[in-house]
């Protein structure tokens, strides 16, 4: 006897099973907007139908540069079903990062909403030419451009979707920076199905899941949020930013069981004076990342807000990390153990596992691992280490040390990445447009403490003239940069420390300016 081959569902799967499955049930909440799952499937079917009627074809990379609101959920979903590859870009980058982001991608369409249409616009004559005249605007559409909804009411009722593959990919989230040629992060079908199943369970989703989506649709922490509600048939409820009153008061409007926040928003709104005022009760489960939670703030969390509290540790890449609420309380300095299914190790200097309780770079194996940036394969080898059995384990840049329980600890990053309000700036990126200054000898960019964003620039710099000041130089260069790139101070000073090969020792420079604060 031959039983059936087990069914592989894919995300486009899941959003049809859902519609089937709960067809009543509320699937997205954004504003005024309130779609159930069976209306929400017909509009991603639609979406998708609108975009394959603009040309975009399985496989074509469609670039997203929208405020979250429902419009952004359809392209990003639409794009998907459709078969072909969301890139979902953060909406601070500045139009040098667009040009590189749009063209590494090689996209083929651009829909942007009314905040950035204006932005794409001033760089496209800079566009790849694979763009074409497919440039879609959710309002304020100028010559050139197609409206968002003059294109999607125009599609077609009976389109039929292409099936998509586990090894097929889903979308590509680019890692960060605004000058010079940032990382794509590629993940397949396969892998965000990983992601969804493994994340869900770590996090404590249900089919009662009622999800508050607080940052950025862009960001791969909200992708959590959404591929682990999506799996189990939960609502998304989606606010156009973030600001500490609303989201209070949206957990209790809405009866929302589940959020995914990074450790500023949790700060800023317990610092609220009326933060005890508000219903919190519906909380089941939320989680924190994105960048380092100290151990008073994780404490204060666990005593103030009801339900489980989850911290998670990792990289887009697909390293991840997770602390139970059962075990915070007891080792709050702790990130926690491997998510089930995945695997750690530290590596000394010599890239050979030590022993625990010493510290060295974390590498991580499992199936949430994305399969590689984009278009960069010397990247790709150094993200890369082969364990004695040939298994490819993710190099992760960061430093840390696991106890004989099997907890990590966060030492320190070998990369010199800043991670200020839960998102990834990299010193690199702001050193080039510093060193471009004309009076600009050289320059270090380090985090440095803040108060509000946990950390934030400092640009420590040789001058080459007498009269260059430290607060024209960060106007100048915030001008210049993105809106999470900016510094918030320059320090000058006669030369920086660099060992023999030249290199910058910024470990130096950190202890140096290690009571600065912001």
């Amino acid at each position: 006897m031959t039983w059936f081959k087990a069914a592989n569902p894919q995300l486009p799967d899941l959003i049809e099973l859902n519609a089937d499955a709960r067809p009543k049930h509320t699937a997205v909440i954004c504003g005024d907007v309130r779609r159930t799952w069976s209306e929400f499937s017909a509009d991603v079917a639609q979406m998708a139908a609108a975009f394959d009627a603009l040309g975009v074809s399985k496989g074509d990379r469609v670039v997203v540069l929208m405020r979250n609101g429902y419009e952004m959920l359809l392209a990003m979903l639409g794009t998907i079903y459709a078969g072909a590859v969301a890139v979902p870009l953060n909406v601070s980058v500045s139009e040098k990062g667009m040009i590189s982001m749009i063209g590494d991608s090689d996209a083929r369409a651009v829909i942007a909403s009314h905040e950035h249409v204006g932005r794409i616009e001033s760089i496209r004559d800079q566009l790849p030419a694979s763009v074409g005249d497919r440039l879609v605007a959710y309002a304020d559409a100028r010559p050139g451009w197609r409206e968002f909804g003059t294109v999607f009411d125009a599609a077609t009722q009976d389109y039929r979707r292409p099936s998509v593959g586990p090894d097929d990919s889903c979308n590509i989230i680019y890692s960060s920076g605004t000058t010079g040629l940032p990382k794509g992060i590629v993940h397949s079908h396969s892998c965000r199905m990983a992601w969804a199943y493994d994340m869900s369970l770590a996090l404590r989703y249900h089919s009662g899941a009622r999800t508050l989506i607080t940052l950025g649709l862009f960001s791969n922490i909200t992708w959590v949020a959404l591929l682990g509600t999506i799996l189990c048939c939960g609502t998304i409820i989606v606010m156009n930013r973030f600001e500490v009153s609303s989201c209070l008061t949206a957990f209790g409007n809405y009866r929302a069981t589940h959020a995914t926040m990074v450790p500023v928003q949790f700060q800023r709104m317990l610092e609220f004076k009326e933060f005890d005022e508000y219903d919190l009760s519906s909380i089941h489960a939320i989680m924190c990342c994105g960048s380092p939670l100290r151990p008073d703030l994780k404490l204060e969390i666990l005593d103030r807000f009801p339900g489980d509290f989850i911290e998670l540790y990792g990289l887009t890449e697909g390293l991840v990390t997770i602390q139970d609420p059962e075990d915070a309380r007891a080792n709050p300095s702790s990130v926690g153990r491997p998510c089930p299914g995945q695997a750690i190790k530290i590596l000394g200097g010599d890239d050979r596992p030590v022993a625990s309780g010493e510290s060295g770079e974390i590498v991580g194996y499992g199936r949430v691992v994305m399969t590689g940036y984009l278009n960069r394969d010397e990247a790709n080898e150094e993200a890369m280490w082969l364990d004695d059995d040939g298994k490819q384990w993710l190099r992760s840049g960061d430093i840390g040390r696991v106890d004989e329980s099997g907890n990590l600890y966060i030492v320190d990053r070998k990369k010199d990445m800043i991670i200020s309000g839960g998102q990834n700036i990299y010193p690199a990126d702001i050193e080039t447009v510093l060193a471009s200054h004309a009076d600009v000898a050289d320059v270090a960019v380090i985090g440095v403490s803040s108060h509000k964003w946990g950390e934030t620039p400092l640009a420590v710099v040789v001058s080459s003239a007498a009269e260059l000041d430290e607060a024209s130089l960060m106007s100048w260069t915030n001008e210049r940069v993105g809106k999470q790139q900016r510094i918030a101070g320059v320090r000058f000073v006669d030369e920086l420390p660099r060992n023999p090969n030249g290199k910058v020792l910024k470990r130096e420079l950190r202890d140096v300016f290690a009571d600065e604060a912001y």
